[in-house]
């Protein structure tokens, strides 16, 4: 019962259905509400989103499906009233919400460009924004933004997704500084390759170059978002968590 009586916001969480290949953001669910946490679940994708939060319930947990399109203001301001509306406060936000689209510098089109820095970059920064307020009401949480080792190192298939998720490293850090004094954490997650809706069949170079040999999985993700969640990790701000099987430390 690491979360015991938290209330946490998870974007891009639809993808939790037992039985199919899920996502960061739905293993993530799961492992909160087992853990005591009452779990506001958001995506875009209301079908698959509405399965999972009804298969949770199914299981005893407490969980609820709202609509979030991360690149608007207003589905932020609604998402984080309805966790308070729900369950009363909030208490951790997950900005997991992305996607991904390839392309060289030279091949890139400025539509490709914005649609990746507004899903990563502005979706995470929004979640903030809208979430500071509540969790300052509640008297602090934590803030645990979805990044990746391209936000680390050098993409070598996207210059825009490398450079949003980047983005979120830097914004992370600048908001950890500036809500320290509120008791709200702000940390990084730097998945590795993993096997999601996003990555089902990976090219044979990728685990070429995973040193534990191997993909990750959602779960090995979500135990590290668990922890920043937890109150474990009250000294714990600003900071980025790699979790990719060696890639980055060649």
């Amino acid at each position: 019962m690491r979360l015991k009586d938290k209330v946490a916001l998870i974007t891009g969480a639809a993808a939790g259905v037992e039985g199919e290949v899920m996502g960061f953001g739905g293993a993530a669910a799961r492992l909160f509400v087992r853990e005591g946490a009452r779990v506001v679940l958001s995506d875009i994708n209301e079908e698959l989103g509405r399965k999972t939060a009804s298969q949770i319930r199914g299981h005893g947990g407490e969980a609820i499906f709202v609509r979030l399109d991360v690149t608007s203001e207003r589905d932020w301001a609604e998402a984080v009233g309805a966790a308070v509306a729900a369950y009363g406060g909030l208490h951790v936000l997950v900005n997991n919400a992305g996607n991904y689209e390839p392309g060289l510098a030279e091949d890139t089109s400025l539509e490709s460009w914005n649609r990746q820095l507004d899903v990563h970059a502005k979706g995470t920064f929004l979640g903030i924004k809208h979430a500071v307020p509540e969790m300052r009401r509640c008297g602090g949480g934590s803030i645990i933004n979805i990044s990746s080792i391209m936000g680390l190192v050098g993409s070598p298939a996207s210059v825009a997704y490398a450079s949003a998720k980047g983005a979120i490293r830097i914004l992370t850090k600048a908001a950890a500084v500036q809500h320290a004094k509120d008791n709200i954490r702000v940390n990084s997650v730097h998945p590795g390759y993993c096997r999601t809706p996003m990555l089902v069949d990976p090219v044979p170079w990728v685990l070429e170059r995973v040193p534990v040999d191997r993909l990750g999985t959602p779960d090995d993700i979500a135990y590290g978002v668990l922890y920043l969640a937890s109150d474990e990790a009250s000294y714990v701000t600003g900071s980025e968590l790699v979790i990719d099987g060696g890639w980055t430390a060649q």
